[in-house]
């Protein structure tokens, strides 16, 4: 009565749950009216008449009450098993009285109201003392205490008590035979089937494990006959050239030597122009007996003009990585018209991975051959060069064949939701060619810069070790969390802030930092902790990543992985580099421009705080971007109370942390924090802000309210963040929904703006011809090297084009900088 309604998320997944449970060859009891309970009991009792050992797989207590010679219990949360034994060193009763003792006790979960006041230990020692239930209520008055009036006072509510908690064994479970329980074979079929519509790859690649193929003739839901050719002879690839060109699109891929672009070699190409057809050209396979195959530069050299060609529009999955391997061989690809990485993207970016194997699963229902199928798993993978051309054609000609057919759904997606296909074909597909340039550029790095900041941190980690050493009054490993554990609060006594899932004292971060207020050695921790990610993440990392031919370090920008459509970059990942420590600015400084040119560094100024006033409208934000005032200035007048001229350096401060904080769904809690005040006067700073900015308010209540009711939210421009969790019956995961709403507008709506920005500045670029390119781009910032003599024409018109990249409300500004560095250019 007490419990709330199954939430629907829930009640949904019964029905899929029982047909996988059937799939599995599992036994499956479902009798209506009947608890669970029940069932298991009757079936308990049957079992054990026959002479079976039962087991009973739950961690509910009430199942104990089954415990006999025979029955026994197990958790397999924490693998506990209950006998006769452990149920008495559980309970401190035998299985015989777990009712009189679940009777007494009660359940408010299950709505038994048992007796007030009575827990475990009072029912234990009645039980020890009176022997049963009916003892204990035929000598109710023998009972002193506040507690024997609570017992007289629920005589009559006992036995009611007592029915409920009563496990039933004699049900009608309509089995006639225990026999007949025995698992069957598993329906693989069905079983493929299933884990495909719902996206189980781990099974489905256990399945593949026990030799069981899921690719087969991929029910795919289109019903195609597939037909995949390895190419061996000229003719032959003529005749595919000519398919070709005939075709208004075809898909192209690579397969090559690494995952490196700059490194990589092409072992083969693939295409397809229709379904169910593709071709497999092996150009640098290499094992005993492989057969003949046509002369790579060859080949590539009859290619050429088709992949060079933009007027033949091409379809791939993730062209950026073809494009510069092609490179790496001479050719330019262009005519990259479609990228099913970048469509599938584009529809829904939380809906699943943008890996090729996951979107084909998702959208044909179709379960790709994948990489280890043919290539081997680990320590014996081989290289791709390695594998047989009889193993290679399937897969290789699949991929080509399948993004062709998986454009032909994505791309009506994209269509029937106009901006959306704004989106991915004005931002996403003009930007591939941009990045492609970018990475293929890299960055110059000066190496024995980066090797003296590694020797200096070391031996500031080494003082900071050893004076560490001296505030604890012994040595010990500052590296390990469980040293750090038994230091600060075993041999110290510092106060334990959280605790672990296993119940330790924390030692994360956020715990150390608030220590660190009050004490010297957490800080010390921090502080060694910092600098020995910065000597391993950068210092001693980034020489290695240098590319010996080039010189410069070239990093991998990712278009389909953050949701709100910012890019991300890996190898090394340039997104994460601090600017706040002076270390971290250091870093920054081997970053440098070659002999005769600059560093361009272009960031857009306070560019998320500038959409929040266009989309919320607020009058008070609008006027202050209007005038060019400093908005934290302006804010700290309007929630402080004092004019303009007099708002000091604290309080800009603070109205900078409610300004951006804000922006990220900060709490009260959060803001006092951050800013070492009460948390009242966090709430009241929080107040006033939104009495000086009601246009702040209406938009976050709006836009929250708008999410749970559509279920995504919205950039200016049209990408679209999917919010599933909106409406989630866990505050704690709604709440983080919510934030997400009301932050993912303007950070995505940024995220578009850089990218059409790049795209601008990139296009002026190649018709304009300075001696200027990009070779950076870090969230609101682009980085240029430019020639010296070209460095002033440079500045002001990547300026000009980034700030008019949008039309917003307010105005956009852009500080542009330049040094020998990119520190410097800051």
């Amino acid at each position: 009565a007490n419990r709330p309604p199954m939430p629907e998320d829930l009640a949904e997944q019964i029905e899929p749950l029982h047909a996988m449970i059937r799939a599995l060859g599992f036994p499956l009891i479902q009798v209506t009216g009947i608890e669970a309970d029940d069932v298991i009991g009757t079936l308990a009792d049957q079992g054990a008449a026959k002479g079976m050992q039962v087991v009973i797989s739950t961690g509910d207590k009430d199942l104990a009450q089954l415990v006999d010679e025979r029955v026994t219990l197990i958790n397999t949360m924490d693998d506990s098993v209950l006998d006769r034994a452990g149920v008495e060193a559980k309970f401190g009763v035998q299985p015989e009285r777990i009712v009189d003792y679940l009777t007494l006790v009660g359940d408010s979960v299950d709505n038994i109201p048992g007796v007030p006041k009575v827990g475990p230990k009072t029912a234990v020692k009645w039980l020890a003392e009176y022997g049963s239930l009916d003892e204990i209520i035929d000598r109710a008055d023998e009972v002193k205490g506040k507690v024997g009036e609570n017992l007289r006072a629920t005589l009559d509510q006992l036995p009611l008590s007592r029915r409920l908690v009563t496990i039933l064994r004699d049900v009608d479970t309509g089995v006639e035979d225990l026999e007949s329980l025995k698992p069957e074979p598993a329906d693989a079929t069905r079983l493929i089937e299933l884990y495909r519509e719902y996206e189980f790859n781990t099974w489905l690649r256990e399945l593949e494990a026990e030799g069981i193929d899921t690719t087969g003739s991929a029910d795919d839901g289109h019903g195609i006959e597939t037909s995949y050719e390895a190419v061996l002879d000229e003719s032959e690839l003529d005749a595919w050239i000519a398919q070709l060109e005939a075709a208004d699109c075809f898909a192209f891929d690579t397969e090559t030597t690494s995952l490196n672009y700059m490194q990589a070699q092409i072992v083969g190409v693939s295409f397809a122009c229709e379904p169910g057809r593709a071709a497999y050209v092996p150009l640098a396979h290499d094992y005993p007996g492989v057969p003949e195959q046509l002369p790579r530069e060859r080949v590539l050299e009859k290619l050429r003009p088709l992949l060079e060609d933009s007027a033949r529009d091409k379809v791939g999955h993730n062209l950026k990585y073809d494009r510069n391997v092609l490179a790496n061989h001479g050719i330019v690809l262009r005519g990259i018209a479609h990228d099913t990485m970048l469509e599938s993207y584009v529809v829904n970016s939380t809906a699943a991975r943008h890996d090729f194997d996951s979107v084909a699963l998702k959208y044909l229902k179709h379960g790709t051959i994948h990489y280890e199928d043919v290539a081997g798993k680990g320590a014996k993978q081989i290289g791709f060069a390695e594998v047989a051309i009889e193993d290679a054609t399937p897969y290789a000609a699949e991929d080509a064949e399948i993004c062709l057919r998986l454009h032909a759904v994505l791309q009506p997606m994209l269509a029937s939701q106009g901006r959306l296909e704004s989106i991915y074909r004005d931002i996403e597909m003009p930007l591939v060619p941009v990045l492609a340039n970018m990475e293929r550029r890299g960055v110059f790095l000066d190496a024995d810069m980066l090797g003296e900041q590694s020797s200096e941190l070391e031996r500031r980690m080494a003082e900071i070790e050893s004076r560490a050493h001296e505030e604890a009054g012994e040595v010990f490993n500052i590296g390990s969390p469980k040293q750090i554990q038994g230091i600060l609060f075993d041999k110290l006594g510092l106060p334990v802030l959280q605790k672990t899932p296993k119940g330790q004292p924390s030692t994360a971060e956020s715990v150390l930092q608030e220590l660190a207020h009050d004490y010297l050695l957490p800080q010390l921790i921090l502080d060694f902790r910092a600098m020995s990610k910065l000597k391993s993440t950068y210092t001693d990392k980034l020489p290695q990543q240098i590319d010996p031919a080039t010189g410069r370090v070239h990093t991998s920008y990712h278009q389909a992985v953050a949701a709100t459509g910012r890019l991300s970059s890996s190898d090394p990942n340039l997104q994460n580099i601090p600017i706040r420590s002076e270390a971290g600015r250091r870093i920054r400084q081997a970053f440098t421009a070659p002999s005769g040119k600059r560093l361009v560094a272009a960031d857009y100024s306070q560019i998320e705080l500038r959409i929040m006033a266009h989309l919320s409208g607020d009058r008070g934000l609008l006027e202050a971007f209007a005038a060019g005032r400093d908005v934290h200035r302006a804010t700290a007048s309007e929630v402080f109370e004092v004019e303009l001229e007099d708002v000091g350096d604290e309080q800009r401060r603070a109205a900078k942390a409610i300004n951006f904080g804000l922006i990220y769904g900060m709490s009260a809690f959060g803001l006092a924090r951050q800013l070492g005040i009460e948390r009242s006067a966090a709430q009241n700073y929080i107040e006033r802000y939104f009495t000086r900015y009601p246009g702040v308010r209406e938009y976050m209540d709006s836009t929250r309210e708008l999410a749970r009711d559509q279920g995504y939210v919205e950039t200016v421009f049209g990408r679209r963040l999917y919010l599933p969790d909106i409406k989630a019956r866990n505050p704690q995961i709604r709440q983080y929904a919510e934030r997400t709403a009301i932050n993912a507008p303007m950070q995505g709506t940024a995220a578009d703006i850089i990218k059409l920005a790049m795209i601008g500045v990139d296009g002026w670029l190649e018709n304009a011809a300075p001696d200027a390119a990009l070779i950076m781009q870090v969230h609101d910032e682009l980085v240029l090297e430019v020639a010296e003599s070209e460095v002033e024409t440079v500045c002001a018109q990547v300026r000009s084009i980034m700030e008019k990249a949008a039309e917003l409300d307010v105005p956009l500004v852009v500080d542009v900088g330049t040094g020998a560095n990119w520190d410097e250019a800051h």
